[in-house]
């Protein structure tokens, strides 16, 4: 009976909305994908890039709405296709999944986009401002400060009790292990000239530039790191730029840390001690003669 039924339902057709529904999914990881390689490398405006993008993530929804209607379909009719419809959805799920966490995002945080440690005196973009979109190369004023502040209150600047020159090369490592593409890196000379990087990151998964524009200055009692990170496009961030600004600094500040703890505990070579002059003798005489012990008997 086994062998019979299943026979009989393999020569059943196969479900043509499951075989759309795969078909969409499958198309929509191809879409993000090329949409990927057109913003990473180039290829072409972004605005294009955005717009495969938003349609692939449309061919994915469209897949899971397809998926469940082939399900309702097999469920009256008896077809095949039900691999096919676990396929789609896994597919659709996971193109899904990173757009719908930003969506969370989006819906939490405030719509900003440039965050710095410093909103009175931010770190200026110099190179990068003729990279930058029209207008967006100044800070955005004092009611994106405030929006900052509620958001993130613990973005603040990281005071550090090196010399400037240290704190820069510090950042500068930290930056390095980044891999951040550096466009800026002016060491700080005293008194006058603060330290002064500018370099560029991407977002981890479409690879959008951010840029960053870093201060070293001295402070009361060693150096003060201030740090701006801006989005080169759009309005809202989804919370990237302040991640990474924390994650900088906390990293700049174990590096420190663990390096004044190293030349705290490396012992100090101790200076060897002088010679002992030999003992003066009457002028003219001969030195005196260690007495010579002679056995007895």
């Amino acid at each position: 009976m086994a062998r019979r039924f299943s026979a009989s339902y393999q020569s059943e057709p196969v479900s043509s909305l499951a075989s759309w529904a795969r078909n969409l999914a499958v198309f929509s990881v191809v879409a993000v994908l090329v949409s990927i390689l057109i913003v990473r490398f180039g290829f072409l405006e972004m605005k294009p890039a955005l717009a495969t993008f938003f349609g692939a993530l449309a061919c994915a929804g469209l897949s899971i709405l397809l998926s469940f209607a082939a399900f309702a379909a097999i469920w009256q009719n008896g077809s095949r296709g039900m691999s096919r419809i676990l396929l789609a959805l896994l597919i659709s799920a996971v193109v899904l999944a990173y757009p719908a966490y930003l969506a969370l995002q989006y819906r939490k945080l405030p719509p900003i986009y440039d965050i710095t440690t410093d909103p009175i005196d931010p770190p200026r973009f110099d190179v990068l401002a003729r990279l930058r979109p029209r207008g967006t190369s100044e800070y955005a004023g004092l009611y994106s400060a405030e929006l900052q502040r509620k958001a993130y209150p613990d973005v603040e600047p990281l005071n550090v009790s090196v010399s400037p020159k240290e704190a820069y090369d510090t950042a500068m490592a930290s930056i390095t292990r980044r891999k951040w593409r550096i466009v800026v890196d002016r060491p700080p000379l005293l008194p006058r000239r603060e330290g002064h990087i500018e370099a560029v990151a991407r977002t981890p998964i479409m690879g959008f530039p951010d840029d960053i524009s870093i201060r070293v200055r001295p402070g009361e009692d060693g150096a003060r790191i201030d740090m701006r990170s801006a989005s080169r496009y759009g309005r809202h961030d989804f919370g990237t730029n302040a991640t990474r600004i924390k994650a900088l600094l906390d990293d700049i500040d174990d590096r420190i840390s663990a390096a004044t703890e190293e030349k705290a505990e490396k012992p100090v070579a101790k200076p060897p001690k002088p010679a002992k002059p030999p003992l003066p003798t009457a002028k003219g005489a001969p030195p005196a003669k260690k007495p010579i012990d002679r056995p007895s008997g």
